[in-house]
């Protein structure tokens, strides 16, 4: 598909890359105060309500009535496996290791989005494009492969959930992209993003009607701190910052888009230093700029 400007689909990774920053750190927060769960419904909910409200503004239509049975079926699916699947991992491993640690885990992404390309889209990428991914996925082992010297096996153990959640969170990703390629073709992102969303929304509350969650959501709703963390994370992710992953995929090759996406660890680094409960090693910074060196090589191709 011809992009409306050169590095087009680059671009717009860039851009979610920074939203998911935002997004991480916004989770984070309201998930250490009203528990991951009800977070990832309430954002849920605050998403669809922005792209309603934009649907309407833009296009006349605050529901993707217009979208074919085709995108309804593939969107949908993508986001159960994106939303209720890869950010329940995903946002238990933030209240578990952190947002940083959470993120770090998650640029496995683009490794699981290419190998699925290629079989599900036949997608090749070509060498710079596997020389970039291959410097990401070098960054982050270095960084996963870090631990404290005087670490306590409990504090093992609880890092080792964390990272198979973050691996989790990571495969979930990987393979919403995938499925909201083959299903959104030329349709709108941010419709495409809303027909994800409501799936991912109808998911999480037959989960919570199983696992009896519905108590704890209505509790969450009184705590006004943590639902502002959470309508901030709403806004930077489900709305904007996924819109612009699938415009990213829409002109860049899955692998090449989720690369690009995956540095938020870079991102993540500068509001790290400034919080006094993190702490970042030399050896943090240094997978992280290898991960820099390998995104810049997506933009030569």
């Amino acid at each position: 598909m011809t992009p409306p400007f050169p590095n087009a689909g680059e671009l717009a990774a860039l851009g979610t890359a920074c939203c998911w920053t935002v997004t991480a750190l916004s989770f984070e927060a309201a998930g250490r105060r009203i528990g991951s769960l009800p977070v990832n419904l309430i954002r849920l909910v605050i998403a669809s309500v922005l792209l309603a409200v934009f649907g309407a503004a833009t296009r006349g239509l605050p529901w993707p009535t217009d979208a074919t049975t085709h995108a309804w079926l593939w969107l949908g699916l993508s986001g159960l496996v994106g939303f209720t699947f890869g950010d329940l991992c995903l946002f238990r491993a933030f209240v578990v290791i952190g947002a940083r640690l959470s993120v770090l885990r998650m640029a496995l992404a683009p490794v699981f989005g290419a190998a699925i390309g290629l079989v599900a889209l036949g997608e090749r990428p070509s060498v710079l494009d596997l020389a970039g991914m291959a410097l990401v996925l070098a960054g982050v082992a270095w960084v996963v492969l870090e631990r404290p010297r005087d670490e306590l096996p409990e504090a093992r153990r609880t890092r080792v959930w964390g990272v198979l959640l973050g691996i989790g969170g990571a495969l979930g990703q990987a393979t919403g992209l995938v499925l909201s390629k083959h299903g959104m073709g030329d349709y709108d992102a941010f419709a495409a993003t809303q027909i994800r969303v409501l799936a991912g929304l109808a998911g999480f509350a037959v989960l919570f009607l199983f696992i009896g969650q519905w108590p704890r959501v209505f509790a969450a709703l009184r705590q006004g701190r943590a639902l502002a963390y959470t309508g901030l994370g709403a806004f930077a992710g489900p709305f904007l910052g996924v819109s612009l992953s699938l415009v990213a995929i829409k002109y860049a090759h899955v692998g090449v888009a989720a690369t690009l996406m995956s540095l938020m660890p870079v991102l993540i680094l500068v509001p790290s230093l400034l919080r006094k409960s993190e702490r970042v090693t030399w050896r943090a910074a240094t997978g992280a700029m290898l991960a820099v060196g390998g995104s810049a090589l997506l933009f030569l191709t």
